[in-house]
């Protein structure tokens, strides 16, 4: 830490993450188990992306933006992942303030397109299942992009308001983060200049980026089970909710871990807890949605034996 020329303290010029556990036999362990993780995440996310570019069933809008949700978990997953299994092989766990920074930008940029993405694939299936007759047409080649485009304009926006915003706060000890990457309320507790103002930005983000996605996804879903159910055929209704329940399975992880990270700036105590919960946001969906879409999706395990084997499954 070096000294600050306006006062007697001293200005943090690094911060030090605990990471996951101090116990030094547990680091090759934990090492271990983000590495396969890791390695997992990027293997997952990767194939589903060759499955849609190979596969000409895939190209449709649904898989278009499910290509692009693959590789926002692949960039969410290596902003924290690799920087955390290089701590655990140095025991070096000290991380200067601007690629703190850095690290914050790039996960709230990747993380906040995927609550933008998340919202445009539940639009996608309300216009597929409730109005088929003008799909293809309010769902054009351009339209997919725009949709895309706005997101990522969106998130960047976002990422470097808070970005911003935090660059403007005095740190001048402690310099202890307890998590395993750098984040908002961590870096509000470490604080020694009113966090007022940040909290209420990243209040306004909550409710921009986190409520009013989650109830437009909510209505959208509302319709397409009311449009479901009228479907009369029970294969059509089945192929409809197997689609349509992948997608909610991952909204519910993903805001689900969302709200319990950062509803709770005010508690201390919870910085344990925490840990545990962006393990799930950061690590276990990443890995987990590939899975969860490819799992009961027959075009999708399709691509993925053509990827693999160089050939189309028997018929």
């Amino acid at each position: 830490m070096d000294l600050g020329a306006s006062g007697n303290y001293s200005v943090v010029t690094e911060f030090v993450l605990l990471g996951l556990s101090e116990t030094p036999a547990l680091q090759p362990i934990l090492f271990i188990i983000f590495l396969l993780a890791y390695v997992a995440t990027l293997g997952g996310n990767l194939s589903i992306l060759a499955a849609i570019l190979v596969e000409p069933k895939l190209h449709t809008p649904m898989y278009f933006f499910l290509g692009n949700l693959s590789l926002l978990d692949v960039g969410c997953i290596s902003v924290t992942v690799p920087a955390m299994l290089r701590r655990f092989m140095s025991n070096n766990r000290s991380v200067p303030y601007k690629a703190c920074l850095s690290q914050l930008f790039c996960f709230h940029l990747l993380a906040g397109a995927d609550c933008f993405l998340l919202t445009v694939m539940a639009y996608d299936r309300y216009l597929a299942i409730c109005q088929p007759l003008t799909y293809s047409t309010r769902m054009s080649w351009g339209t997919q992009q725009a949709l895309v485009g706005m997101s990522c304009v969106f998130s960047f926006t976002n990422a470097l308001t808070q970005t911003v915003a935090v660059s403007t706060l005095n740190f001048c000890g402690p310099r202890v983060i307890n998590h395993f990457h750098c984040d908002l309320p961590q870096l509000f507790q470490l604080s020694c200049s009113s966090t007022q103002l940040n909290e209420l930005l990243l209040f306004v983000a909550a409710a921009f980026m986190g409520v009013a996605p989650l109830v437009l996804i909510t209505v959208s879903y509302a319709h397409v089970a009311a449009a479901v159910l009228r479907i009369r055929s029970a294969e059509g209704r089945k192929k409809a909710f197997s689609t349509c329940g992948s997608h909610l399975t991952v909204v519910s992880i993903f805001y689900g871990t969302g709200v319990f990270s950062y509803m709770r700036l005010s508690s201390v105590e919870a910085s344990d807890k925490d840990k545990g919960i962006g393990i799930l946001n950061t690590v276990i969906s990443p890995m987990l949605n590939p899975l969860i879409y490819s799992l009961r999706n027959p075009d999708v395990q399709g691509a993925l034996q053509r990827v693999f084997t160089g050939r189309r499954p028997a018929e």
